[in-house]
């Protein structure tokens, strides 16, 4: 038995979660005093204090309050650089199978201008994957999907794709389809388009024949739509928060939405694969955070009224997690991943670093397990790690790797 080579590190990083903790709890008013905290349910794990911390930002406390806080953790000594996995994690991809790519790709990008970037072909695996994104309105992509040259863009882009994955054979009419979520217990909710005018939007998909969940002046919530996409996935139609034609694209791919059931754990995990929360929102029964890979903005300084501004004015989309409050003290509570038999559809979402194996060395430590380590299985130099609910994220290396798909184009 050895001492881990990285035990001054988690020694360091529990202590700057309990200063947290500390911090936050006094100025949430959630103690009266240090002897109160320390006989508190929260010390039984640290996994809450990203909760406390973001439940300021989004909550009631007065914005001098806020300030003050977010720029008394900002000041501390030690660098929060050692809290982040290595290899400079970015947000690359979410993935959603699809049943027939004749129909689901035309709807990316025809009806929601989106490009394909590329096409990974495996058919000793019977299965294609489809990789599309938002690119600025006028920028011409002149690669052919499929190939090397292709996959070189791909695998070191800056922004986040999204990865359909096409398994041969489904498009037949004995394929009883995917699931898209949103039942009892799903953890994957929708993916969302933003828009400069969701009505008019809405009157274009209409006219292309899509349907809806829900339109603009339906339900209690106005002005915002849920269109059905062709495998029934939640498409939610967003306003932006920019002057119109500030993004001259009709539709901008935004956010990916997954529910979880502790959000401290959760932000606290994509926090070390280098995201942040740029906005958040607590409802009576329900929060929203919003994460994204921004090392530029200066976050302290803002209002949670400019914060909900740059979140709808990002060209780029944000992963949004959604707490349910109280699902966190129910130890029996557990969403469905998406990868379950008879409930797939949603995938994983995926991240490129520089080293897999040395990001997978600090993600170990987290202590949610891997699906599939780097040396596993047939496709070696990749990982899916487990987040503290279950979902399957991808480690990729940046630049890519030799897949052994079949090298090709997009027909």
């Amino acid at each position: 038995f050895a001492i881990p080579k990285r035990s001054t590190t988690i020694i360091s990083k529990q202590f700057q979660m309990f200063r947290t903790l500390i911090l936050s709890s006094i100025v949430l008013g959630k103690v009266s005093s240090f002897g109160t905290l320390l006989s508190s349910k929260h010390l039984q794990t640290f996994g809450t204090t990203a909760l406390n911390v973001n439940l300021l930002v989004g909550g009631t406390t007065h914005s001098t309050e806020r300030s003050n806080f977010t720029k008394l953790l900002a000041t501390d000594d030690s660098s929060s650089s050692h809290d982040i996995v290595p290899g400079k994690p970015t947000w690359q991809q979410s993935m959603l199978r699809i049943a027939d790519p004749q129909k689901s790709i035309p709807f990316y990008t025809d009806v929601m201008g989106m490009t394909v970037i590329d096409t990974l072909d495996f058919p000793q695996w019977t299965f294609k994957i489809f990789f599309l994104t938002t690119l600025p309105e006028g920028e011409t992509y002149d690669l052919t999907p499929g190939t090397q040259e292709a996959h070189d863009y791909m695998w070191s882009i800056e922004g986040t794709a999204l990865e359909l994955t096409y398994n041969y054979g489904t498009e037949e009419e004995s394929f009883k389809g995917y699931h898209p979520g949103n039942e009892e217990k799903d953890g994957f909710g929708h993916i969302a388009f933003n828009t400069d005018d969701v009505y008019a939007a809405c009157e274009k998909l209409e006219a292309a024949g899509v349907s809806f969940k829900k339109k603009p002046d339906e339900g209690r919530m106005k002005g915002l739509a849920f269109a059905y996409d062709p495998d029934g996935y939640w498409v939610e139609i967003v306003k932006r928060k920019c002057s119109p034609g500030t993004i001259p694209n009709f539709f901008n791919f935004s956010q990916t939405m997954l529910r979880v059931k502790d959000a401290g754990k959760s932000i606290s995990f994509y926090e070390a694969l280098g995201m942040k929360v740029i906005f958040a929102k607590k409802f009576d029964d329900f929060s929203l955070y919003f994460l994204a890979n921004t090392s530029d903005v200066d976050l302290s300084s803002m209002s949670d009224e400019e914060k909900g501004e740059m979140i709808g004015s990002r060209f780029g989309p944000v992963l949004e997690l959604t707490h349910n409050h109280g699902t966190e003290n129910d130890d029996d509570f557990k969403y469905y991943n998406g990868n379950e038999e008879g409930r797939q559809g949603f995938g994983h979402i995926g991240f490129l670093v520089d080293d897999v194996y040395a990001a997978c060395d600090s993600i170990r430590e987290m202590g949610y397990g891997f699906k599939k380590e780097p040396d596993g299985g047939s496709m070696k130099g990749l990982a899916f790690a487990y987040d503290p609910d279950g979902y399957a994220v991808e480690i990729i290396k940046r630049g890519g790797i030799d897949f052994g798909d079949k090298k090709g184009n997009i027909e």
